[in-house]
């Protein structure tokens, strides 16, 4: 008798592991909620944020569409990791924000803690992109304009396209809402396997973000989309974008065509320029955007086999003032200039003008690139008093003569070498 009660026992007890095990493990969808797609996703996300952590956006979408449609940012907390298979993402022509965002920070909120370990995975073909006619486009100095091409030629430049333009009771210039993926403050994130076309102004940005790893993305960016059988203009669609602070990156196996910087990374200390306070919808960085000290620095980035079409640089890396950029090793960088926007394309830029006060000597620093093929206005352009710097296997078949063009005084770099650099015809 007793053997039979423990037997039952035990097959109770195998049988509730069972269902626990099957129910703890069954999958997270927006399709297990009710609401708009971005309700839905959210509450996926929250849902999933209480039980293991990974949510999975499938291609199929319950409302039947095959699409899921966003009229504002999925926010994305810590310790979470969003499944992306077979699926298409798209900005709705109402939304005015991001596609994704880590949830720490946004407008208003001026105290943004740190989120950590935060996943954006790809499985199988994933489309990300914009809005079929966006609200707004553009950096926070563009000026929206239904009509870009009609306002550049009454010199007006600083402009880019937007419904909202002209509408009295809508922000009439750009701001890091465009941004299509925006991760600030976040120790622990990756992006691998997307693809990303007509962002509505930089495809990805990072602020202050460490240890991330970015990967098999391709990106299709171009400064001009088509709208209702028209074509307009849509400015600074840079594809990668690390801002202030960011540490420890890996980036590689990027490909694809940007409008401007293919790769940028910047660590500006414009002072009466730039915004001192967090949350600001005047700007095009989420958190502050003044340098403080050598947190605000951005190093250890590695960046790998990109193969890339940009009007301007395939990497960027600029510094101004006292903020600095260091520990940077490009390694394999096919970069060539669009077609027929000839004038100031470069594989690798390193300085850059027009950004507060040069750069002070050093701050740019250990800066190695090796294994390029570019053409354009010339391979590799200096134009920062920089130190500690190797380029080397550089093949340059542009307009130039020379493969590395220092746009500044050598004698005010330090220890700057040069090792098997080819110009071609």
């Amino acid at each position: 008798m007793n053997y039979v009660m423990n037997f039952k026992h035990l097959l109770f007890a195998v049988l509730m592991l069972a269902f626990v095990s099957r129910v703890s493990a069954r999958e997270i969808t927006p399709n297990d909620f009710k609401g708009t797609d971005s309700q839905r996703i959210q509450k996926a996300v929250q849902a999933a944020g209480k039980a293991g952590g990974v949510v999975k956006i499938p291609a199929f979408n319950a409302n039947k569409s095959n699409i899921w449609k966003l009229d504002e940012a999925i926010l994305l907390p810590s310790n979470i990791t969003v499944l992306l298979e077979n699926c298409t993402i798209q900005l709705s022509d109402s939304c005015r924000d991001n596609m994704f965002r880590s949830d720490n920070v946004g407008a208003g909120i001026q105290n943004p803690v740190w989120n950590k370990n935060i996943h954006l995975i790809g499985i199988g073909q994933v489309l990300l992109k914009g809005a079929d006619n966006p609200r707004a486009t553009g950096d926070a100095a563009r000026q929206l304009s239904l009509d870009p091409d009609a306002d550049k030629k009454k010199g007006n430049w600083r402009i880019s396209y937007g419904t909202d333009a002209a509408r009295p009771d809508r922000k009439q210039t750009g701001d890091w809402r465009n941004i299509m993926i925006l991760i600030a403050q976040v120790d622990g994130f990756s992006l691998k396997n997307v693809r990303i076309e007509n962002s509505h102004a930089w495809a990805v940005s990072f602020e202050r973000t460490h240890n991330a790893e970015l990967s098999d993305i391709y990106l299709h960016n171009p400064e001009e989309i088509t709208v209702k059988g028209r074509k307009v203009r849509v400015f600074n669609k840079d594809g990668i974008d690390l801002r202030q602070g960011c540490k420890n990156f890996r980036i590689t196996n990027i490909s694809g065509f940007t409008g401007d910087d293919f790769i940028a990374l910047s660590s500006l200390d414009v002072k009466s320029a730039l915004i001192a306070e967090n949350g600001s919808l005047q700007s095009t960085m989420v958190t502050k955007s003044r340098w403080y000290g050598p947190q605000d620095d951005t190093e250890q980035i590695f960046i790998s086999n990109i193969t890339c079409e940009s009007i301007c640089r395939g990497v960027a890396i600029r510094a101004s003032d006292s903020s600095g950029v260091h520990h940077v090793y490009v390694n394999g960088l096919v970069s060539r200039e669009a077609v027929g926007e000839g004038g100031r394309h470069n594989a690798l830029l390193i300085g850059g003008k027009g950004y507060g006060a040069l750069s002070e000597p050093g701050k740019i620093n250990n800066i190695y690139a090796m294994n390029i093929m570019s053409t354009g206005q010339s391979a590799v352009m200096v134009e920062a008093p920089v130190r500690d710097c190797h380029f080397m296997n550089i093949l340059y078949s542009g307009r130039d003569q020379h493969v590395v063009n220092y746009a500044f005084d050598r004698q005010a770099m330090q220890n700057v070498t040069e090792e098997s650099l080819r110009k071609v015809n």
